[in-house]
């Protein structure tokens, strides 16, 4: 087992021991860390480091298929990269198509398995990084009253104070004060600013100014 840190973090699940230690001294080698495991089982039961990851996976592992296990996680799981002694195997196709980012068939240089493993690693950074935004919007987004997340949508569709008031049956003093708020709440200091956080939350904009044509996101 390679110690924490590096570049990334790299869940070898293999039954053969030989399999286990040879990946563990490449992934050493190549400055990655490495957990290895012999069954499916052990690797469930490990907690995941808080690092970006890959999972090596052997598709036919003696306690289950590979494949299988990909449909039961879902995604709760870094990117895998299948590893088959079986360079026929009629699932290719149907794994890619899932989201796996490679599928290696025994024996493989080690090149040819540092290559998708990294790729991987940089697919989960970026999706980690994606997640850890959504949360900090999502948690301004909850700073705001329900008259406030009425009032978003409509001032981030382009209406005007006096029209989004019209849509709420409201005052336009009222509806400055809302927008001022709804900007110092989400952190945001330009309406471009906050037509993108809406975009990344999908928030639904049904509305338009006159002339403009609307955004229709999906709910959140």
């Amino acid at each position: 087992m390679s110690p924490p840190g590096g570049d990334g973090i790299v869940y070898v699940v293999d039954d053969d021991w030989r399999i286990c230690e040879a990946l563990d001294e490449l992934m050493a080698a190549s400055g990655l860390s490495a957990r290895t495991f012999q069954s499916m089982g052990a690797y469930l039961a490990h907690n995941q480091a808080n690092l970006p990851g890959c999972l090596g996976l052997d598709v036919d592992l003696l306690d289950t298929n590979g494949l299988d296990v990909q449909e039961q996680i879902a995604d709760d799981h870094p990117p895998i990269v299948f590893i088959t002694g079986h360079g026929d195997n009629p699932f290719f196709v149907r794994d890619i198509k899932r989201g796996a980012v490679n599928f290696l068939t025994k024996p493989y240089g080690d090149a040819e398995l540092l290559a998708p493993i990294r790729k991987a690693i940089e697919l989960d950074r970026a999706g980690r990084a994606h997640w850890a935004e959504l949360q900090i919007l999502r948690s301004r987004y909850n700073r705001l009253t329900p008259r406030e997340r009425e009032a978003l949508p409509l001032f981030v569709s382009g209406l005007l104070n006096k029209q989004a008031a019209a849509e709420l049956g409201s005052s336009d003093v009222t509806m400055q004060i809302h927008r001022s708020k709804i900007m110092h709440k989400m952190d945001k200091y330009s309406l471009a600013d906050l037509v993108r956080m809406a975009g990344k939350l999908k928030i639904s904009i049904n509305h338009s100014r006159a002339g403009k044509r609307p955004f229709h996101g999906d709910h959140p």
